[in-house]
């Protein structure tokens, strides 16, 4: 009797242990698709909005689009947008900001996405957005002290890490997360990510870390009913901030929705962000598209 329950057990235990390693295995070779998701087409149209392309430092063609006339007299904001978003979906809301503020709007664009080729990494991603910055810089002749970087989900990790390389006049973060390791514990658990992040993450993401150690201003936005990056994640982000810019809290909105659920108070959050940034501009708010 005593060795047929020593059989069954050392016949789970084996079990678990095969289930536990395949979930290491599954952890290591699928992050990055659950991390990035490109959405399928048929993609927006952009209708007339300007578009630029250039090439990553690994060869991958890259494109962004241009809402606005940036030159070396103006200020620029590049933007990441989120995981599973698009750049030309952004295009009316760089609109409203070039209105609003008459600073011109950079959408970067990564690989895998609205057709570009290749399949987005967290290596990938991070030359694709410094592709993006040195445009803007040598090609544009956007003065570093001129360029601000905005990041929403995803995308608030990605223009983190990109002002760690190229420190831009401020950060600017929509709906961020702390930690990839952070995130993968709240969706699967904390035991997983205290065995065996170390040994299986490739998504090296650390936001909260970052900002303590930025020179720049970091201005934080973030909905009370985010479903997907937990409100607190935000308000740690910014707490955390050397430099603080402008926080902005709208309880009842979600993770895709502070611009509508926050208003013309979300606007004044993005505005007073920018600031600093304004008073170089001297180019009419609302100047036509001229690329």
């Amino acid at each position: 009797m005593v060795s047929i329950v020593h059989k069954r057990l050392m016949v789970f235990l084996v079990f678990l242990a095969a289930g536990f390693v395949l979930l290491i295995v599954l952890a290591w070779a699928l992050q990055e698709r659950i991390a990035f998701q490109p959405p399928r087409p048929p993609f927006p149209d952009p209708g007339s909005t300007s578009r630029v392309d250039y090439t990553a430092r690994d060869g991958q063609h890259l494109f962004a689009y241009i809402v606005g006339h940036p030159d070396k007299s103006t200020p620029l904001m590049i933007v990441f947008h989120g995981n599973a978003d698009l750049s030309v979906r952004m295009i009316g809301w760089a609109h409203e900001v070039l209105e609003r503020t008459g600073i011109p709007v950079m959408l970067a664009e990564y690989r895998g996405y609205m057709g570009i080729e290749g399949r987005p990494t967290y290596a990938g991603v991070g030359m694709d957005a410094e592709a993006a910055y040195v445009y803007a810089h040598e090609k544009l002749a956007i003065p570093d002290t001129s360029i601000s970087l905005f990041g929403h989900s995803l995308g608030s990790a990605v223009a983190a890490e990109l002002a760690v390389k190229h420190p831009p006049r401020l950060l600017i973060l929509e709906s961020p997360f702390t930690s990839a390791r952070d995130m993968a514990a709240a969706m699967v658990g904390s035991w997983f990510t205290s065995s065996v992040w170390s040994f299986v993450s490739r998504l090296h993401f650390n936001t909260v870390s970052i900002v303590g150690s930025l020179d720049v201003p970091v201005s934080v936005a973030h909905g009370g009913r985010d479903r997907v990056v937990p409100s607190r994640m935000g308000e740690a982000v910014y707490q955390k901030a050397r430099v603080k810019g402008k926080w902005f809290f709208v309880p009842d909105a979600g993770h895709s929705d502070l611009r509508v659920r926050g208003g013309e108070a979300y606007w004044k959050w993005i505005t007073e962000s920018l600031e600093p940034l304004m008073a170089r501009n001297q180019k009419r708010p609302g100047s036509p598209d001229l690329f």
